[in-house]
């Protein structure tokens, strides 16, 4: 009776946990766990869109890098569209 149990349920139990975490650990988790933004850098949200002319992103005029371009204030999402901007 206990080695039916044990060959019949148990052993292909550890067999599929087996392979269920081998195949986690190849294609990685199926869950991403979200990271914490790094000290110093805040996550603005609301207020008025501007749109990147470099990459087309929608930023926040409180999170955007800014640059005067003829008297007029361009709004880009970081500084490398800003010098991407500048090369053009």
């Amino acid at each position: 009776m206990i080695r039916f149990l044990f060959l019949r349920v148990i052993v292909p139990l550890l067999l599929i946990w087996f392979i269920r975490g081998l195949i986690r650990t190849i294609f990685g988790s199926s869950r991403s766990v979200p990271r914490p933004a790094p000290p110093g850098s805040a996550v603005h949200t609301g207020g008025e869109l501007k749109k990147d002319p470099v990459c087309g992103t929608f930023v926040s005029v409180d999170a955007s890098v800014t640059k005067q371009v003829k008297g007029e204030t361009v709004h880009f999402c970081s500084a490398a569209c800003r010098d991407k901007y500048r090369a053009a």
